[in-house]
């Protein structure tokens, strides 16, 4: 089967794979990376690894991310995440225009739905100020976060929808703990104000206790 990406791979890329295939090599899934057929070469080998190790450090990633994080091609990508689908080491569900990808039977689906959202700035955000402040305000959340109330709304609304929130008499957070467990477990693959948060999650424990 043709593939992109095939033939030379510049040190740029394979750097990443590398770093990444690390990552697959360690994760506790590692044992479901034995994926190989007599015809792969070691290219694709160190290729299926890295894809587990990304996705077992950037969980609901979706198909572009993983692709451009790695340095790989589209039909590249396409058809080693099919492999690993395959083998039973990834799996993946639909989020809107995304696909986005886990290992398998890391999460439940509380938990996949969770991280599509998580994965997308402004309600990762939004989610942050409340595991912070559970009484803040809609239009308090607004100022913080620099965008318009409406758009608060909207994504306040998408999030009820997805089980995540609950807007009746205010915001406020379906599954707290679980939430914060995600994104101190992931802080790296979130952004700054995630390691802020993984950084306040002792206390903001103690007070939910």
């Amino acid at each position: 089967m043709s593939r992109d990406g095939e033939g030379d791979v510049d040190p740029e890329k394979r750097a990443t794979l590398r770093r990444f295939a690390a990552l697959g090599t360690v994760t506790t899934l590692s044992r479901f990376t034995g994926t190989a057929s007599a015809n792969d070469t070691t290219s694709d080998s160190d290729t299926r690894d890295a894809l587990v190790g990304y996705v077992g450090a950037t969980p609901g990633a979706h198909f572009s991310r993983v692709r451009d994080d790695l340095k790989l091609g589209t039909g590249e990508t396409q058809y080693h995440l099919q492999e690993l689908e395959e083998a039973g080491t990834v799996e993946s569900r639909k989020d809107g225009d995304y696909r986005r990808y886990f290992l398998t039977g890391q999460f439940d689906e509380f938990q996949q739905v969770a991280l599509g959202y998580l994965r997308r700035e402004t309600p990762r955000r939004m989610v942050i100020e409340l595991l912070r402040d559970p009484t803040v305000s809609a239009a308090a959340i607004a100022d913080r976060l620099g965008v318009s109330r409406p758009t608060v709304s909207n994504y306040a609304a998408d999030l009820e929808r997805a089980g995540i929130l609950s807007r009746e008499g205010g915001y406020a957070l379906a599954e707290p703990e679980a939430l914060l467990v995600l994104l101190v477990r992931y802080a790296d693959s979130f952004g700054q104000a995630a390691a802020a948060l993984a950084d306040e999650a002792p206390e903001l424990l103690s007070h939910d206790a």
